[in-house]
């Protein structure tokens, strides 16, 4: 039997206004749950693993709401502290022809705000689990936060877990005083087992300029020269990590995109086809879904890096297609999909 899961992070309350309006236009929000690492859980769920999700909530309604969500989508919630006063929310304007999307956090002093080390028992709430996922998020909002991160991945190590972590750096949200980005993602990439980024991320933690994705056709040629480079110098800051996860996305415009990644593993570079998103319906949780799938497709096909990678990209591509932060995608829609070539996201014409 498969051992469990865990994620942790913050769980969100998403608002935005229907049909593509400005924050400021209409009377009515549209409100659902959120948040990185609650969203690989429910992507993880949805194919079928054992995942349990970590947080701090208030023991109030909107809260124990959150939680229901996570459990009505097979997460588990069993080691959930409870205490403090709000739920953190972010209010997301999406994105319409020419205008970009945009995200405003109102996060300060939510329960997990608070969130210190020695509050959660870490080692009854990894007992029966194989891995760890956390993201850049979960160490960005306050510096007890990330004290709490790094005293999870510490003893996630003495257990004999593997430790994933998303790079997620989000400029916005290091406001703390004190607060090194650049120096707390560079600590957690040294930590790393498993790591996913895009090539904003490597920029900022590296400095390397990154290198253009400009895919507008699936058969743009990817620079795969230039990206090794790039790769011996990430790998020097995870020394010890198995699989290295590079994500790239061009938007074309604000409903039509482009998706491809790369991997490193077992001392090769793996690339994977670039997908031609041409509806997008919700471009959120593209990278969680990301996440999700390769942590599935680890247990899936272990000894296949390229099916491990394609799996995953089609995890993420299928999310462009769902509304809201979750990727409610099954394990046999992301295989059909991969054997579709992703022709799924196409409107297909039926005899």
């Amino acid at each position: 039997m498969a051992k469990k899961i865990v994620t942790f992070g913050e769980l969100m309350l998403r608002f935005s206004k229907e049909e593509k309006r400005r924050l400021s236009q209409g009377r009515l929000f549209c409100g659902n749950y959120g948040g990185s690492e609650a969203n690989v859980a429910v992507s993880l769920a949805m194919q079928g693993e054992d995942v349990e999700y970590v947080t701090r909530l208030p023991a109030t309604q909107m809260g124990r709401a959150g939680a229901m969500k996570l459990r009505e989508l097979g997460v588990g919630t069993h080691h959930i502290l409870y205490g403090g006063d709000r739920v953190g929310v972010y209010y997301f304007e999406e994105a319409a022809s020419v205008r970009n999307a945009s995200v405003t956090y109102d996060r300060a002093n939510s329960a997990y705000y608070y969130l210190e080390p020695g509050m959660i028992d870490w080692r009854q709430a990894l007992a029966g689990a194989d891995v760890l996922h956390v993201s850049g998020i979960t160490a960005a909002i306050t510096q007890p936060a990330a004290d709490a991160t790094f005293e999870a991945i510490s003893i996630a190590q003495e257990m004999g877990l593997t430790v994933s972590i998303d790079l997620n750096y989000r400029k916005n949200l290091w406001r703390y005083d004190g607060a090194q980005p650049r120096e707390t993602l560079k600590r957690m990439m040294a930590q790393a087992d498993v790591m996913f980024g895009d090539v904003i991320e490597y920029e900022f933690i590296t400095g390397h300029r990154k290198i253009p994705f400009e895919a507008v056709t699936p058969d743009y040629q990817m620079p795969l020269d230039d990206y090794r480079e790039w790769y011996e110098e990430i790998r020097e800051l995870c020394p010890h990590c198995r699989k290295i996860m590079i994500g790239m996305r061009n938007q074309i415009s604000s409903s039509h995109h482009t998706l491809t990644a790369l991997l490193w593993a077992d001392g090769q570079m793996y690339n994977a086809r670039i997908v031609d998103i041409p509806n997008v319906v919700d471009p959120m949780g593209v990278g969680d879904a990301f996440d999700g799938g390769f942590l599935h497709a680890l247990r899936l096909f272990p000894d296949d890096n390229q099916r491990i990678l394609d799996y995953s990209l089609a995890a993420a591509s299928l999310k462009n297609t769902i509304a809201g932060d979750f990727n409610l995608s099954t394990e046999e829609e992301i295989m059909e999909a991969m054997a579709d070539n992703y022709q799924i996201l196409d409107i297909k014409k039926y005899d």
